[in-house]
């Protein structure tokens, strides 16, 4: 029996903005751990986070580009999490009422055929957590490390429908998706610092089948 793989593509887009989604600290890669850090980033008591406009801005020309409809109410969620390196135990994000909705992105032919058109679930805006390192039989024995200069630092996550159905699709659905936000200069797509990432969601079928499988290997990319 021959299978076909059912993709489906979760796009982590660092937007271009010079300061963090819900405060003042710097965006700025690099610097010294937890230098780029303020009440409101690591979630004490009694902050008050207002969100950045900008970071508004950069997703609806974004949702506007991929042909999505947007929202005139949207609204923010918490999803929580408890790991290390997310300081307030949960991300600010969006859930329910996402910013955009419905949109697509063409996908350029094969050998002459034609357009392939993978679906866009949805565009929404969210936090990015901290950042782990970790150290091997070093001078402290096997240790971890929390740098939360990242917390904070706004996102645009871009999720496609289930409609990849290759490998090169799916490469080629990701180098027109980072071409469009570099584009648009929302987001200056450096993988190597994690400005542009992705999670890939994928189960296998039979093929010509047209209910999906139940077999799901996730991918993080980082």
């Amino acid at each position: 029996m021959d299978f076909e793989p059912v993709i489906g593509l979760e796009v982590h887009a660092q937007m271009l903005t010079t300061t963090k989604i819900f405060c003042n600290c710097s965006t700025q890669f690099g610097g010294e751990p937890n230098t780029r850090t303020c009440p409101v980033c690591l979630g004490m008591p009694g902050v008050l986070p207002v969100a950045n406009r900008r970071v508004v801005e950069f997703v609806l020309k974004t949702a506007l580009a991929t042909g999505c409809t947007i929202q005139k109410y949207n609204q923010f969620a918490r999803k929580n999490y408890f790991y290390p390196d997310l300081p307030k135990g949960y991300q600010i994000s969006q859930f329910e009422l996402p910013i955009a909705t419905g949109g697509y992105l063409d996908l350029e032919p094969e050998n002459g055929g034609a357009k392939k058109r993978i679906g866009i679930t949805r565009i929404h805006m969210e936090e990015d957590a901290g950042k782990l390192m970790h150290e091997i039989n070093g001078i402290a024995g096997d240790s971890s490390f929390v740098d939360l200069n990242r917390t904070g630092v706004p996102l645009m996550e871009i999720v496609s429908e289930p409609d990849i159905r290759s490998p090169r699709e799916a490469v080629e659905y990701l180098k027109t998706m980072r071409s469009i936000v570099q584009y648009l200069e929302v987001c200056d797509g450096n993988m190597e610092q994690g400005s542009f990432r992705c999670d890939a969601n994928i189960s296998l079928r039979p093929k010509g089948r047209a209910i999906y499988g139940t077999l799901l290997i996730e991918l993080n990319y980082f």
